[in-house]
């Protein structure tokens, strides 16, 4: 499905990330991923192939933004397809929460999406696909999540505004939109909600996660890197600005 393309995934160490770089990587692209830590890197190699870029970036620093670019354009030679996916997660509380914590999910989650794009546009083949990483959050109130909610619905707005600036090159901008799925950063929010917790803890919130889903229960990695493969592919050739929720319902029923 993507013999000859060229991909680049942010964050791409763990979680939703990893899933996709293994699935892009699987139907023939050529990979590169970011992450912060040199061993999350060899061990994202180890399981995607050794054939893999590793880029070691901080996504929050745009001269490390730009060195990635670089690096990609040396290695490629252009990019076809990138996915924004780096982010952070965890409750924000209105008394609680203090600049340094607000500081840090924006610019994690909206700052580097935006700046990311902004590095890798020139090196991107006319009728590229970017893909940027919502959540069902941007729909929604829910209670202690007011900042992080902000974030992903700046996101969504991303995805229409650049698609429209970047129509003359054909260069595609949609939105991954996942609900609820077990990865790392849901253990950090349900952590961030209830400090201490044990594991037995953690499990109970994830069944009183899983009961509030239509479809009973939570999403894995793997099928929302399936919808990622979809929107970066020439399937989705007609898809512009869109939001491809992927939630079991949540948000819609």
């Amino acid at each position: 499905m993507l013999h000859g393309k060229t991909a680049l995934i942010t964050g791409g160490t763990s979680g939703i990330g990893l899933a996709t770089a293994k699935l892009l990587h699987v139907n023939g692209a050529k990979v590169a991923i970011t992450g912060r830590k040199p061993q999350e890197l060899d061990g994202a190699r180890e399981i995607i192939g050794t054939d893999v870029l590793t880029l070691q970036t901080d996504v929050l620093s745009r001269d490390e933004l730009s060195r990635m670019a670089s690096d990609v354009h040396r290695a490629f030679g252009a990019l076809d397809i990138f996915f924004a996916n780096a982010g952070v997660a965890y409750v924000t509380p209105l008394r609680m929460t203090d600049e340094a914590q607000y500081d840090r999910l924006m610019d994690t989650n909206v700052r580097s999406v935006f700046f990311s794009v902004q590095a890798v546009e020139p090196i991107m083949r006319e009728g590229g696909s970017i893909i940027v990483t919502t959540a069902w959050l941007n729909q929604v109130g829910v209670p202690g999540r007011a900042v992080l909610s902000a974030s992903k619905a700046a996101v969504r707005s991303f995805a229409r505004t650049l698609s429209a600036e970047l129509l003359h090159r054909r260069i595609r901008v949609n939105a991954i939109s996942p609900g609820l799925i077990d990865t790392p950063i849901l253990r950090g929010v349900g952590q961030s909600e209830h400090p201490g917790q044990t594991d037995e803890q953690f499990r109970d919130y994830l069944a009183g996660a899983s009961a509030m889903i239509p479809i009973g229960r939570l999403g894995s990695a793997d099928e929302i890197a399936s919808a990622v493969l979809f929107l970066a592919s020439d399937a989705s050739s007609y898809m512009l600005g869109s939001e491809l929720v992927v939630d079991g319902g949540f948000a819609e029923l």
